[in-house]
């Protein structure tokens, strides 16, 4: 927070300021940056100097109909990281003299929308990317879309039906591949191949001794939820070659966790997994994979003792150490190198949305003008008066503390008298403000005195004096994983970033739930508890961007108080378009009704009860029919609205 204060204070202020104060070297990774207009500006192309203006995109689209909230994605973000990835890997191996090759694999769990999934396809063609499915819905869903070369690794649960359809589309030539991950799969897998007169391809995932990093330890480790022991292991390699089958098996698999926190437990793994895989391989195994599995980490900006939002290294550190240690091994081993497999995600997609707030409001702790004190308050609050007039003359820290000492005094005794009924509702509103009045200038002067260590009460008075931005979202739909394992995401303004912000702020959204907030902000030092924001102006929209959404969020969403789904805007750059983007397409956030029908509301009973209630009003006489007609016109268009406050500020009937 220190940190923070002090960009604010220090000197004149500039877009390049902004960039600071939003740490977006920390998180931006290249693709966003603050233009000259002091906008958020998104650079998607990778090795162009094309800059798309988010506020631009926010004003085309909304003069195509799109409501707010919305989520803007940046379909070539998508395409860079997918280059990005391979092309460092690619280094690695050209520089290594790694004997195999690299393939991604793109596990869809992380955002299984079929515009991501297609881009991700499209700009994967050239490097062979495959992808991996968990479930019989993302199967079937997957099965049409890959060709005979894609590879379709099938992880996760597996029942009867999952298994026939992946040998219904290895009959088909189609690369599909199940990882075993109990021993009763491969039990089942093997029957079923032997109906068929078989010998279906498969590979495992191991439990290995390695634990794995960050918040998803669990899914490495010999306590993990999925894989086999190595005892089951050799079971199954036995069974293999009792079958005369033991080039059935074609890859092994691990898995650390959604986000891997810290390289070394990255090397630690691969360096048990390619013993392994020696050791097979020697004994005469035909294994043509290793798959590393995911967690593939994003920065977004957190400490580092905060796994879930932060790593220890970067791209090409990861490429290298799969790359060389894996080489290392096998040379020492004497057996050939296997190709390489990697299941980013997150990596692929959380850079490329954008979730776009509109601020509706502000709320802070009032206080009355100065000239609407009354002259005959009682004597506690005309010594809270004083203590005021004290404020504003101290210039020495400690004489600033004294005063916050005793405005804090003076408040309990107010807050006494008040409960006993000895001060009038005015007299308690002249005592509040003018406390809170004595709080916000203690509070400006220590900070512009930047002392340290930090007093513990200009700590306490900086999350006391914190607004509250009410922002037209749902936490627990756009970014969930906030509220449920503290994920860290970046949000900073999209505009006025040419002004210094001054207001010290928590964005709070639409639930009626207490913890529909953010209150973990990305900062220069780590994360701070409040973001710094701008003053609202009188009819003026302020929006803020909520970033790096684009991987878990949109699934993990859920409908609390059916707050669903919101307008979606797909952007692509292209120099020769106006303002160097074209919107391929909008897409309509779920509306009320459709949001009802979900909980079993359904409109058109809704609407006839509704009627009928009317009806029995005008009969009543306590309404006129046209006036009913025109609340019932009302109630019924109202269930096509957006679930969110897109018309917050209009008037409405």
């Amino acid at each position: 927070m220190n940190d923070q204060q002090h960009v604010v204070k220090q000197h004149d202020w500039s877009c390049a300021d902004a960039r600071v104060l939003y740490a977006m070297d920390k998180w931006a990774d290249g693709f966003y940056s603050v233009n000259e207009l002091g906008h958020v500006s998104v650079c998607p192309l990778e090795g162009q100097e094309l800059h798309i203006d988010i506020m631009d995109v926010i004003r085309e689209a909304r003069s195509e109909g799109t409501s707010l909230p919305m989520l803007i994605r940046f379909q070539d973000v998508i395409s860079s990281r997918v280059r990005r990835l391979n092309h460092k890997f690619q280094m690695a191996i050209r520089e290594s003299g790694y004997k195999g090759t690299y393939r991604s694999i793109y596990p869809i769990k992380v955002n299984q929308l079929q515009e991501v999934v297609a881009e991700i396809l499209e700009a994967g063609q050239e490097f062979n990317i495959g992808l991996e499915c968990g479930s019989k819905a993302e199967l079937l869903a997957m099965l049409p879309l890959i060709t005979d070369e894609t590879l379709l690794l099938c992880n996760g649960v597996k029942d009867r039906t999952m298994l026939i359809l992946m040998l219904n589309a290895q009959q088909l030539g189609q690369q599909v591949v199940p990882i075993i991950e109990k021993y009763s799969e491969f039990e089942h897998l093997m029957s079923l191949a032997e109906t068929r007169q078989m010998k279906p391809r498969l590979g495992v995932r191991l439990k290995l001794n390695t634990k794995g990093s960050g918040r998803w330890f669990e899914s490495g480790g010999t306590s993990s939820k999925f894989g086999l022991t190595i005892p089951e292991l050799v079971k199954l390699i036995r069974q293999l070659e009792d079958r005369r089958m033991a080039k059935q098996l074609e890859l092994l698999h691990f898995h650390l966790g959604s986000q891997i926190a810290d390289i070394q437990v990255l090397r630690s793994a691969i360096r048990e997994i390619t013993q392994i895989y020696a050791d097979l391989m020697l004994r005469g195994m035909h294994i043509k994979y290793v798959d590393v599995g995911g967690g593939l980490g994003v920065n977004y900006g957190g400490d580092y003792d905060t796994p879930e939002s932060s790593i220890n290294y970067g791209l090409r550190e990861y490429a290298n150490v799969i790359v060389y240690t894996v080489k290392e091994i096998c040379d020492e081993r004497q057996v050939p190198m296997p190709h390489l497999l990697s299941e980013s995600g997150r990596a692929l997609t959380a850079h490329h949305s954008v979730l776009v707030v509109p601020v509706l409001g502000v709320h802070r702790p009032d206080s009355l003008p100065i000239a609407d004190f009354l002259a005959d308050a009682p004597a506690v609050v005309s010594r809270m008066a004083a203590v005021f007039r004290d404020a504003q003359s101290a210039q020495k820290s400690n004489m600033l503390l004294e005063c916050y000492h005793d405005a804090q005094e003076i408040r309990q005794e107010t807050e006494q008298m008040a409960r006993l009924g000895y001060l009038s509702v005015e007299y308690i509103a002249q005592s509040d403000s003018l406390y809170w009045s004595i709080c916000r200038e203690v509070l400006r002067k220590l900070a512009a005195a930047e002392l340290v260590p930090v007093p513990a009460e200009q700590m306490e008075l900086e999350k006391q004096l914190t607004d509250m931005y009410l922002g037209d979202f749902s936490v627990f739909h756009s970014i969930i994983d906030h509220w449920a394992i503290g994920q860290v995401f970046p949000v900073m303004p999209l505009h006025r970033l040419q002004e210094k912000p001054e207001r010290r702020g928590q964005l709070v959204d639409l639930t009626c739930d207490s913890d529909g907030k953010v209150n973990k902000y990305v900062s220069m030092s780590g994360t701070s508890d409040f973001l710094f924001l701008h003053d609202l102006r009188r009819d003026e929209p302020y929006y803020l961007g909520i970033f790096l959404v684009g991987a878990y969020q949109e699934i993990l969403g859920d409908a609390h108080n059916l707050f669903g789904r919101v307008d979606e805007v797909h952007v692509y750059a292209r120099a020769e378009e106006t303002n160097g983007f074209w919107i391929e397409e909008l897409l309509k956030g779920i509306s009320v009704k459709e949001m009802l029908s979900q909980v079993q509301y359904f409109p058109n009973d809704l609407g006839r009860r509704m009627s009928e209630f009317i009806r029995r009003q005008i009969n009543a006489g306590r309404i006129k029919p046209a006036e009913g007609t025109r609340i019932l016109n009302n109630y019924t268009q109202r269930l096509g609205d957006t679930t969110y406050c897109d018309s917050y500020f209009e008037e409405s009937s």
